[in-house]
């Protein structure tokens, strides 16, 4: 099982590192062009390092969403968490930027995490109320398109010439990404690993039923809260940088359980990582190149991509929608 486990790593790790090349090497600028490496130094390697990095941690996110719901169809996508997050953002970003104030980046990530508290808040509410899958995948998507539909109809009547930004940001891209941006976020998200890392133990109790977890030392309330804080601090980091990028917190952690076929944290955690990581590269591959020198949202492909995931999903639960 071990070796099954570390030659599954391995190409996970594989496919990153080749990912990235492919990335960082292919597009409309070659090698032969006079500014082919400032080209990737300043823009491709940034967004390389984008995907890489918020593809992992939106993945890890959507992971422990699917812990704390006990619900294979949870991710921040899915229940609105991302489109709260961007609402709220944007919110923040036009408020300031009619005074003339251009948020930091630290600035974002709290505008993003305190929008994607309020989501999954109204989300906590609906998951009392219902037991039912159907149900709670329903609200989230509604929560979502209200989020969305509010954010859309303020970037449109705003004035500020800075909105052309924001509006392909609403969109979700990895492009436009500074060396700052990368380390900021990389710490974010790191802070994040580490601290789903350190949650595995009680995960892998708490999967198991609350009862068990309880009798070995897990506190389940503060436990929870703690699911909550870490899945949210990952998807709010990859929103306040990236805008809402759909399907990869749903789709990745169930490849990665069909692929490693454990439900061990300890395996799950860094498996999602990586996963992510390769799907996000993947994707803004196509986006980029698909129609070069026109672009698509990153959104637009991890959809097509992730969607027939969540599909699968739906249609393998049981008749009574649980």
């Amino acid at each position: 099982m071990k070796g099954r486990i570390l030659t599954y790593y391995l190409f996970l790790i594989v496919a990153v590192c080749m990912l990235s090349v492919m990335s960082v090497m292919l597009g409309t600028a070659t090698p032969s062009d006079p500014s082919f490496e400032i080209i990737v130094l300043n823009i491709r390697l940034p967004r390389m390092a984008a995907a890489l990095i918020l593809g992992g941690g939106l993945s890890v996110s959507g992971y422990l969403l699917q812990v704390f719901f006990s619900n294979p169809i949870a991710g921040p996508y899915v229940l609105g968490i991302s489109n709260g997050a961007k609402l709220v953002t944007a919110l923040v970003f036009i408020v300031l930027a009619g005074y003339g104030i251009h948020l930091p980046y630290l600035g974002l990530v709290a505008a993003s995490f305190a929008g994607a508290g309020i989501v999954t808040s109204a989300v906590l509410l609906v998951s009392r109320k219902t037991r039912r899958m159907s149900v709670l995948v329903l609200a989230g998507v509604m929560i979502g398109y209200i989020c969305s539909s509010f954010t859309d109809f303020m970037v449109t009547f705003a004035d500020d010439h800075d909105i052309a930004d924001l509006h392909n940001w609403s969109m979700g891209s990895f492009s436009g990404m500074s060396r700052e941006g990368v380390v900021i976020s990389g710490i974010l998200i790191l802070a994040g690993l580490t601290a789903a890392m350190a949650l595995a133990k009680p995960v892998e109790a708490y999967l198991t039923g609350e009862t068990y977890a309880r009798s070995a030392g897990v506190n389940i309330p503060v436990f929870r809260l703690m699911l909550i804080l870490v899945s949210s601090l990952l998807s709010a980091t990859v929103t306040a940088f990236a805008g809402p990028v759909s399907f990869v917190g749903v789709a990745v952690p169930h490849l990665m359980r069909r692929l490693f076929k454990t439900a061990k944290p300890l395996i799950l955690i860094p498996a999602c990582f990586l996963g992510g990581s390769a799907f996000c590269l993947l994707s803004d591959l196509i986006a980029r190149l698909l129609f070069a020198p026109t672009e698509l949202s990153i959104s637009s492909v991890t959809a097509v991509l992730g969607a027939p995931v969540v599909i699968s999903l739906l249609i393998r639960k049981r008749p009574d929608g649980r």
